[in-house]
């Protein structure tokens, strides 16, 4: 019953994933149709269209295997020996860069999220 459940509400996540392409595709504008599904998932769980619980545990299964996601790709970006051999040095420091910014903000953020709920 548990998996059910999980399967049921990985599918409405990915209604809105599919709203977001819909959208992208009628519109034309130059978003990823993932991103764009997500943010109509929080304007809607925002505005108590749909709540919480019928997508949490749905979400928390697939955060859980994120990781799961990325290693095609990375296996996919390894395999490419002449993109890091003439590009390696700038890849590094986007890399590095790119997380410290990532760190920063979410330090900053979590920051001001730990403020406003002891304040």
């Amino acid at each position: 019953m548990k998996l059910l459940i999980i399967i049921a509400q990985i599918m409405l996540i990915n209604c809105f994933y599919l709203l977001g392409a819909l959208t992208v595709k009628l519109t034309g504008w130059p978003l990823p149709s993932g991103m764009l599904g997500m943010a109509f998932l929080l304007i809607a769980l925002y505005l108590k269209i749909i709540q919480l619980k019928w997508v949490e545990k749905g979400a928390g299964w697939l955060l859980a295997e994120l990781l799961l996601f990325f290693v095609p790709s990375a296996v996919g970006v390894v395999q490419i020996n002449d993109l890091f051999s003439t590009l390696g040095l700038k890849f590094l420091a986007i890399i590095i860069l790119s997380t410290m910014i990532v760190m920063g903000a979410t330090a900053f953020t979590a920051e001001k999220l730990f403020e406003r709920r002891k304040g």
